[in-house]
């Protein structure tokens, strides 16, 4: 069992009440999925905000908070699929509006710490930024693209929940420590790791093909 499936394993038996709540009252999962997204909106609203706002103190604060928001909204993440699982609801739609609001939820919030670095006039740093989006919407696509020849395709160590995760841990650590080259750290981090992920892949499914 890797890090992952077992950190998943502890989560899934500290949710798994709170899903068996949602069954009893009716919620689906497409309704968790489309919480998750409003909840990003949120976050990226907050570093827009940041961004905006005069006080230098406000700002670190909402930066903090908006990485507590993403990390939240993570678990929104988790809860859908175990809620489909649990509760019968699996379905196709629901898998290709799952998989559809993550890349929205993924884009609107580094698109919220895009324009707060190009409004605070951290210009290289919101290029990086950039590029993190780009390799994070890659990463999906290709393993997307993937799956449709037939080839499973997981490789790779920046996937989304790693993402979610530096994404989240670096804007609260900026956010408390008032330095917000915690955050920018977390995006040059993301570019470089995502888009060697995704040619990682586009090399896996070369290799498979040539079978």
């Amino acid at each position: 069992m890797n890090y992952r499936d077992y950190l998943q394993k502890i989560i899934y038996q500290i949710i798994n009440p709170l899903i068996k709540g949602m069954i009893k009252i009716g919620i689906t999962p497409n309704i968790v999925t489309t919480i998750g997204l409003l909840l990003n909106i949120v976050a990226a609203a907050m570093f827009v905000e940041a961004a905006m706002t005069t006080s230098e103190h406000c700002a670190h604060q909402l930066i903090g908070w908006g990485g507590g928001v993403i990390l939240f909204a993570g678990l929104f993440d988790m809860m859908d699929g175990r809620l489909a699982r649990m509760g019968n609801m699996s379905s196709v739609f629901g898998a290709m509006w799952d998989s559809t609001l993550d890349r929205y939820s993924e884009l609107i919030t580094l698109g919220g710490i895009c324009l707060m670095f190009v409004k605070g006039d951290w210009f290289w740093i919101s290029v990086v930024t950039f590029a993190a989006m780009i390799g994070s919407v890659m990463v999906s696509y290709v393993r997307a693209r993937a799956e449709g020849l037939g080839i499973e395709c997981k490789v790779g160590f920046m996937q989304r929940p790693e993402r979610v995760v530096v994404t989240a841990v670096t804007a609260i650590i900026s956010g408390a420590t008032g330095n917000l080259w915690w955050l920018a750290g977390g995006m040059i981090l993301i570019a470089v790791l995502a888009n060697i992920t995704a040619f990682w892949r586009i090399l896996h499914c070369y290799k498979e093909l040539k079978k």
